[in-house]
């Protein structure tokens, strides 16, 4: 039997068990339309860990992170940064958006714009930009595995061929299961990431350096400025450095996703306890960056440095094991594709077609709505995955330039009475507008901070700005949100 084979037989065997999975987590409930988006708000601290840890470990670190580890050194450590940061931000923002969220029955974060501003236009306008900046991010999780299934089958499929067919799946189990679905998978996800992750990024230093301190003065040896900023780029220095970390900080629960994942909590003290937890996730990113800072030095002519981990895995490894290793990552990629189409879609059908065009709809309606919206969307970041080389960091930073622009309308709304509708609404458009023109015309980094950071600076002055010189409006938050103890 051939590696290849050996490989993908492993790599289906495990998708397919996490699929089936995936199918039986929503055979037991109707999905309706508060089922399918917020699994019936539901979820205690294990589920809730799991799903929300499941954004963690996306294709962007299994790749990504290794990938600019090996390709730009040092300013991949703000991954390790911003993640600690983002869960002090969910400590003091998470219960009081789901107290809002039970009291209003919301499930998408437009449901949030709508009732704290009094608006559908905003909410409209939210959504719009949310299925926008979930494209990007989507399309990170195909492009992610296309190339795993191309390395794991020693290019036997092809990576448009691996993307169709994941498509296919994420979406029907998506259509089927709704978020019960990408909670279920998680539990098998992360059991497998953790395991790979941890033993690869161990095993491959000592395997070609005898450690990982060896491994490390190695690397200083050969390459003394990779470990420093601006590490192997000549922009990403310490004021890019904080300011993406900041941006990423504040937006990371800004993500629709994200943000409507909060909802599916039984309770505010549920959240409040996973942000407690979550950094021990995180204890073991550190090792996919050793992959990346073993692979420069052991294959130094890699064309893509997001494929630094796979090739040091399909080199030093059986082919049993690669198909281990691909599973893990495939899985990296379905699990959040699947809440990354429920976001997208139930945010169109629900805040743009039935606010705007159709209001009579009922929630049956939406639902059927947007579980056709779910392979329109995926279509979409499909087909930018197939004609896009952009990397897969370069990506996920997109995506928070622009739905980080949605914080201070978030902030605001919950502790500051006086912002006004006509605020927010000018912030995100100057926010976003500031977003296109750096980043679009190649000004990323703008005076050496992260062009998404600049963008949101911009927001905030204008919100804040305007606000203070429009009339103070009355909002259903005017009664005041209690979060247990």
């Amino acid at each position: 039997m051939s590696d290849s084979t050996i490989a993908l037989s492993v790599i289906f065997g495990i998708v397919a068990v996490s699929s089936a999975v995936a199918f039986y987590a929503g055979a037991r409930y109707k999905m309706d339309l508060e089922q399918w988006s917020v699994a019936g708000r539901g979820f205690g601290v294990l589920l809730v860990w799991l799903l929300m840890a499941g954004e963690i470990y996306t294709t962007f670190a299994f790749l990504g992170a290794s990938g600019w580890a090996y390709s730009r050194g040092a300013p991949a450590l703000y991954i390790l940064a911003y993640l600690a940061l983002a869960y002090v931000v969910s400590f003091f923002i998470l219960p009081y958006i789901w107290e809002v969220g039970r009291r209003f029955g919301m499930q998408t974060q437009s449901d949030f714009f709508e009732k704290r501003y009094g608006s559908k236009y905003l909410a409209a306008f939210v959504s719009l930009v949310g299925v926008a900046f979930i494209v990007p991010y989507l399309q990170l999780q195909l492009t992610g595995l296309g190339i795993i299934m191309e390395v794991a089958s020693y290019g036997g499929i092809k990576r448009a061929v691996a993307m169709l067919i994941a498509f296919a799946l994420v979406a029907a189990f998506v259509f089927a299961s709704g978020l019960r679905a990408a909670a279920w998978i998680s539990v098998i996800k992360d059991l497998l990431m953790l395991f790979a992750v941890v033993f690869v990024g161990i095993a491959l230093p000592y395997h070609y350096f005898g450690g990982i301190g060896k491994m490390f003065a190695a690397l200083v040896a050969a390459k003394p400025t990779h470990l420093v900023l601006p590490g192997s780029t000549k922009v990403m220095g310490e004021s890019w450095y904080i300011s993406t970390v900041l941006l990423t900080s504040f937006g990371f629960y800004m993500w629709p996703h994200l943000f409507a994942a909060s909802f599916s909590a039984k309770s505010s003290d549920t959240l409040r306890r996973n942000a407690v937890f979550m950094p021990l996730y995180t204890i073991t990113l550190p090792f996919i960056l050793f992959v990346g800072f073993t692979a420069i030095l052991v294959l130094p002519n890699l064309t893509n440095g997001d494929l630094s981990l796979l090739a040091m895995v399909q080199k030093t490894f059986p082919a049993w094991f690669l198909g281990i290793i691909g599973a893990a990552g495939a899985l990296t990629a379905m699990v959040p594709a699947a809440v990354l189409m429920l976001a997208a879609a139930t945010l169109f059908a629900k805040n743009v077609w039935r606010l705007i065009f159709a209001p009579t709809m009922t929630d049956d309606q939406v639902a059927r709505l947007a579980k056709s919206l779910v392979v329109v969307i995926t279509a979409l970041a499909l087909y930018f995955a197939i004609y896009s080389s952009t990397t897969l960091v370069a990506l996920l930073l997109t995506g928070y330039a622009g739905v980080t622009q949605f914080f201070p309308g978030v902030v605001f709304g919950l502790f500051w009475k006086r912002v006004t509708m006509p605020g927010v609404f000018a912030g995100l458009v100057v926010g976003i507008a500031t977003v296109a023109f750096l980043m679009l015309g190649g000004r990323d980094p703008f005076l050496g901070l992260n062009a998404g950071f600049v963008s949101l600076c911009l927001n905030f002055v204008v919100t804040v700005a305007v606000s203070l010189l429009t009339p103070a409006q009355a909002s259903a938050f005017d009664e005041p949100v209690r979060v247990a103890p």
